[in-house]
């Protein structure tokens, strides 16, 4: 009965938020890609000096920066007027990212990374935006 309740108590999924220097080392130099709830969702390329860029794969590419508030990290873009802060996640299933007061069931997951820039048509058609 005692290792029934016990079994019950454990959490389902271990995670641990990612310290900023740790989310530094992840994503510095990288694109990374997510998807939400199975579906791709977007791509972010982040930058030696934490300058960012993001699409949701419409083709239309935000820039923005980051920055760490304790243990969050949080992102501003040039259309927005505030920042947007996350809890970067590493789990038993791999690594994913939560809105500050979301639901788990609305994270963010990191299907891969790699080098290479993002390229964003958007409205200027054929311009990549690189370093």
């Amino acid at each position: 009965m005692f290792c029934i309740a016990l079994c019950l108590a454990a959490p389902l999924s271990a995670e641990e938020i990612m310290a900023p220097d740790a989310f530094e080392a992840f994503t510095s130099g990288k694109t990374l890609y997510f998807s939400k709830k199975g579906e791709p969702y977007g791509a972010e390329q982040y930058f030696e000096d934490r300058r960012v860029i993001w699409t949701f794969f419409n083709g239309q590419c935000e820039r923005g920066a980051w920055f760490a508030e304790d243990d969050q990290i949080c992102f501003v873009y040039e259309t927005q007027d505030r920042a947007q802060c996350w809890h970067f996640l590493e789990t038993d299933s791999g690594k994913r990212a939560r809105v500050i007061g979301a639901d788990p069931e609305d994270d963010l997951t990191v299907e891969g990374q790699n080098t290479r820039d993002l390229t964003c048509p958007g409205p200027g058609v054929g311009v990549s935006y690189t370093r």
